[in-house]
């Protein structure tokens, strides 16, 4: 650490350091942004051994016609739709026919040449609602669905008179998603530049300290931005729309956070010595350290991502595991290079002036400071029992499977799926897909029928289960089977679906598909089918989204296990102690379960949400304990620093007093920028800021400002313990004072 603040302080190499980053964002200019290789879909996000998965897999392979992307035509009308008005939806129906004929469309319910009987079948119950499926090709580009939808929106809004239409299904969330992100990262990325501008500005009231932290930023950002897109042109890994946002989101903050560290700690040596130079050495010297296991814990906590099975996970690893290398490097050479060649008139109009007292300068902490150490148990008590209390509130929380939840109520593939909500019964909006497989193939031999009859008549039976759409067994008996539709061309598998009497997205609905795979093989015996003959596999989106709950638990237990322990790890390392790793830890945990459960307060109570995205506990975990840990460590390494010359709790109360202002400006700063989320249109994005910048604030104002401050107090020397009592260099102060 001190080869590196000779360098990035050197009169010659500051230069250097500052052209080699220009060079490098002005040469990686010429590669793609990773905006233009971006995701908005994950088909391979379940590992291939997951039940629905392979359920999914033996679908397709006796079922290959009915594979494609689904499209889901919702045509609405208050006053109904009937013979009188059916021929605006044949105008589209025909429409959509002769204009997408195998171009886009691999195949679609030819509703204008069915007589009305026919049509009205297509209808709800209350003839409000009607709807037409559209299968879309599988292979095409997300920018082909888009189009292909946008025009069949286009179009019937100059025929329908008598109502409206709305897409929705996996085509229409598809090409509503495009469009929502099409825009955001822009109103994200301009949003969050004034936020930071404003902040800096308002908390340290100098231009040029508002505007050194955004130059690096903005080139910070055009390494990363290339350098992502770089690996997403190769195939190195996906790119997914959210975490595209908060990745900026992420580069930002870290930026600005290692920034102010490092003028904060600068200003400190300048005034203490004239040359800037020599004042950036020493300030690097105390601040390197510090954060290069800051960003270090960032960077390890976003690799054990990878150990996770669930794609959007995985996804997540190395794409935020680059932007907080890079981050890192740039905080280390770019920023201080950058401060080092403004000089004093960085701080302008407050320039720093040899001298004078920081800690005279810090009067709010100074006080907290004085507070804390002198009554440790009161401070730290009440802080406890304020952070027990939100955590307690955590066995509240619920958890949503329903991705069309998380998307703005204005959104056209959600008004249609609501509307397919109230107008049909629930489970008919996504059926379980019963797939019983005979590789020997069906003979419908009366034993046969019966046994399959007996399969069916147990689910029918079954709690949560309307009704299927088997077929009776006369109709299976009929020309062998072979007239019934639910027959594969080879006689191997029959496929039919299982209407759920509850929405098909709910904890009880999950539980029910569970069960159904858990006890396959009984079901297959009790109905006197033989399990070594007959296969039996259950796929479609309540299976899909049990299987995503059971792998989300299986990686959530997994990652918080090992982000915890390869932190603390690496907390040891950094202060060679075994004692105070563990309050460290001890301490961001709670606050992150504080910060969860504050947060869901106010989501079921003040916003009014049923339920919270099953990936926000996970994203928000990773995020708020790497980011979290980060005050903890500055705060440590400067009462360690102080403890060198000072007893044990005049080093606390120097150490709270003398980062107490620039730990709060940057757990403000970087809550501020992760509220930014709070903007975007998705609700899984706004849920995320909220919980994170309500943590941030949490580690940076009172985990870091009052209860670890105490525990330290509390503890004495006892907090570097294995090693040997700091010795007090000067100034000794007694610990009786």
């Amino acid at each position: 650490m001190k080869n590196i603040a000779t360098f990035v302080s050197n009169r010659k190499w500051v230069w250097l350091i500052l052209l080699v980053w220009v060079a490098v964002a002005g040469a990686l200019s010429a590669a793609p942004p990773a905006n233009d290789y971006k995701v908005n879909t994950g088909e391979n996000d379940l590992p291939k051994e997951a039940q629905s998965v392979i359920a999914s897999e033996k679908v397709n392979e006796y079922f290959p016609e009915d594979t494609g992307f689904l499209a889901l035509l919702v045509f609405h009308n208050e006053n109904g739709w009937s013979e009188e008005n059916f021929a605006e939806i044949d105008q589209v129906s025909q429409w959509i026919e002769e204009e997408f004929a195998l171009e886009t469309i691999e195949s679609t319910v030819p509703f204008h040449h069915f007589p009305v009987p026919v049509k009205e079948q297509f209808r709800s119950e209350d003839q409000s609602t009607l709807v037409l499926p559209v299968l879309l090709f599988d292979s095409l580009e997300m920018s082909d669905v888009n189009e292909t939808v946008v025009d069949i929106e286009d179009f019937s809004e100059t025929v329908l008179e008598s109502g409206t239409l709305m897409i929705t299904g996996p085509a229409g969330i598809a090409s509503d998603t495009i469009a929502i992100f099409s825009n955001a990262d822009l109103v994200l990325l301009f949003s969050t530049i004034v936020l930071v501008l404003l902040l800096l500005i308002v908390i340290y009231r100098s231009p040029l300290l508002a505007v050194i932290p955004l130059v690096a930023v903005a080139l910070v950002y055009q390494v990363v931005d290339r350098v992502l897109g770089i690996f997403a042109a190769n195939g190195v890994f996906e790119i997914e729309a959210q975490s595209l946002s908060i990745v900026m989101i992420l580069l930002f903050g870290a930026t600005t956070d290692y920034s102010l560290f490092v003028f904060s700690r600068f200003r400190e040596e300048l005034r203490k010595r004239d040359n800037k130079h020599e004042a950036m050495e020493e300030a690097v010297k105390e601040v390197a350290e510090p954060i290069f296991f800051s960003g270090g814990t960032v960077f390890a906590a976003m690799l054990v991502l990878l150990l996770a099975k669930y794609g959007p996970y995985q996804n997540f690893a190395p794409v935020f595991a680059i932007t907080i290398a890079i981050v890192l490097v740039a905080g280390l050479t770019l920023i201080p290079a950058l401060f080092t060649l403004v000089g004093r008139r960085s701080f302008w109009p407050f320039i720093p002036k040899v001298g004078e007292k920081t800690i005279e300068k810090n009067r709010f902490w100074s006080a907290i400071g004085r507070f804390v150490t002198k009554k440790p148990l009161l401070a730290g008590g009440l802080v406890i029992v304020f952070l027990l209390v939100n955590a307690l509130n955590l066995t509240n929380a619920q958890y949503s499977f329903n991705i069309i939840q998380s998307f703005p109520e204005d959104m056209k593939s959600r008004i249609g799926f609501e509307q397919l909500e109230e107008a049909f019964p629930a489970g008919e909006l996504a059926p379980v897909t019963i797939l019983i497989e005979k590789e020997t193939g069906f003979t419908f031999s009366e034993e046969e029928l019966t046994v399959l009859d007996q399969l069916n008549r147990q689910l029918i039976d079954l709690e949560g289960v309307n009704s299927t759409t088997m077929p009776e067994v006369e109709e299976l008996r009929v020309d062998g089977g072979h007239g019934a539709s639910v027959i594969n061309e080879s006689g191997q598998a029959i496929k039919y679906d299982m209407i759920l009497s509850m929405n098909p997205y709910d904890q009880a609905a999950l539980d029910l598909v569970d069960h159904l795979i858990e006890s396959k093989e009984k079901l297959l015996s009790s109905s006197g089918l033989n399990s070594d003959e007959y296969q039996l596999y259950f796929s479609g989106e309540t299976a899909n989204s049990a299987d995503i709950r059971a792998v989300s638990n299986r990686d959530t237990t997994l990652v918080v296990l090992f982000v915890t322990l390869v932190i603390f790890a690496m907390l040891i390392f950094h202060t060679r102690s075994l004692i105070a790793p563990i309050y460290m830890m001890a301490t961001i945990l709670l606050s992150y379960a504080s910060a969860l459960g504050l947060s869901w307060f106010f989501f079921e109570n003040v916003f009014g949400y049923d339920g919270m995205s099953y990936l926000i506990p996970l994203y928000a975990f990773v995020f708020l304990v790497a980011l979290g840990v980060d005050y903890n460590i500055m705060l440590i390494s400067r009462i360690r620093e102080e403890n060198r010359t000072f007893a044990i709790k005049e080093a606390v109360y120097r150490g709270v007093a003398l980062t107490g202002g620039v730990i709060s400006s940057a757990g403000l700063i970087l809550a501020a920028t992760f509220g930014v989320l709070m903007t975007q249109p998705i609700l899984e994005l706004f849920m995320f800021g909220f919980i994170v910048s309500i943590g941030i604030l949490l580690d940076a104002f009172v985990i870091r400002g009052m209860l670890v401050p105490a525990i330290v107090t509390l503890l004495k020397q006892w907090n570097w313990w294995p090693q040997k009592k700091i010795s007090l260099q000067k100034n000794e102060v007694s610990e009786n004072e």
